[in-house]
């Protein structure tokens, strides 16, 4: 086993130093096949004077093959000249800014172009961290792993709003045994939870039914005149069932229970989120560990060094 192991361990260690490779042989390819691109359009080769220009802005010139690939296949007639339209115009303001720039300012050529070369570095270096992270992230997640951050950053999950778990139903005036509602809403036997279920998914315009879900207070009772109440945290502590009206519909809210805002969150209204949170720390764990890993390789291997 030890010795599968270990060849396991080299596999990994030459994919990676494989990709590596690969990557910076495209890198190079692309920046010398873009260095010779500025050398032919600074010269004005006969390669450009060959090719048929679809805008002109002073010396700086857009050619029609410049424009392939900018319209989908299958794309309307119409549709593709008003693309290709867009795209020359702003490319027009783009070239014309960029040349009204360079006649009020100084601009450090060798600074934008090691800009450029940076942002193209880390947009490839980006995109195989992203390969990398999603072929080895762990996406499984336990309950205990969710309860132990929880305990552990507990200042951090305070409620920035009033929650409950309750039953909110909203139905028409004219609606059939509305005068059983409060009764249905009130059972604990599974028939009667069921019959409201049905009853709501019948009549009601809106409705919630109360189960182990913690939900923000104000999302259920929208576009109700629950939601106009001014002391809301007053509301939910003196009135565990409520009935209102207006001139179109009938309101039921019964509240299990609530927590208010500035309050310790419970674990299960963030459960998600700390779930999301471990997963972007393991993400960027795995992003840290493939730098230093590739790093520490090419040192090994000895296929970098810094001249003094």
């Amino acid at each position: 086993m030890r010795k599968a192991s270990n060849t396991y361990c080299k596999s990994s260690k030459l994919q990676v130093k494989v990709s590596l490779r690969c990557i910076l042989v495209i890198l190079i390819g692309v920046l010398l096949s873009r260095c010779d691109l500025i050398k032919i359009k600074g010269e004005g080769s006969e390669t450009d004077q060959q090719r048929v220009p679809a805008a002109r802005a002073n010396n700086s010139y857009l050619y029609k093959d410049e424009l392939i690939g900018i319209v989908a296949p299958a794309t309307p007639p119409e549709d593709s000249a008003k693309l290709v339209e867009a795209y020359i115009n702003s490319w027009l303001r783009k070239q014309l800014l960029i040349q009204e720039a360079s006649r009020k300012i100084d601009i450090n050529e060798a600074e934008v172009e090691r800009k450029v070369l940076d942002y193209r570095y880390s947009i490839i270096a980006y995109e195989y961290q992203n390969y990398f992270v999603n072929k080895n992230l762990d996406t499984s997640v336990s309950n205990a792993e969710i309860e132990k951050y929880y305990k552990e950053n507990v200042d951090n999950f305070i409620l920035k709003q009033n929650i409950v778990q309750a039953t909110f139903v909203k139905v028409p005036q004219n609606a059939p045994r509305t005068n059983k509602i409060k009764d249905l809403i009130y059972s604990n036997r599974e028939k009667e939870e069921q019959e409201l279920k049905s009853y709501c998914l019948s009549f009601s315009a809106a409705y919630h039914i109360s189960d182990s879900t913690w939900m923000v207070f104000d999302d259920i009772v929208k576009n109700s005149p629950l939601a106009e109440i001014p002391n809301k945290i007053q509301f939910l502590k003196t009135n565990p069932y409520y009935e209102t009206s207006d001139n179109n519909f009938l309101y039921f809210l019964k509240v299990e229970r609530y927590r208010i805002s500035d309050n310790v969150s419970p674990l299960e209204f963030v459960r998600d989120d700390i779930r999301n949170i471990i997963l972007n720390k393991r993400k960027v764990d795995l992003a840290k560990k493939l730098e230093d890993d590739v790093f520490k390789e090419a040192k090994d291997d000895d296929d970098f060094e810094i001249y003094k």
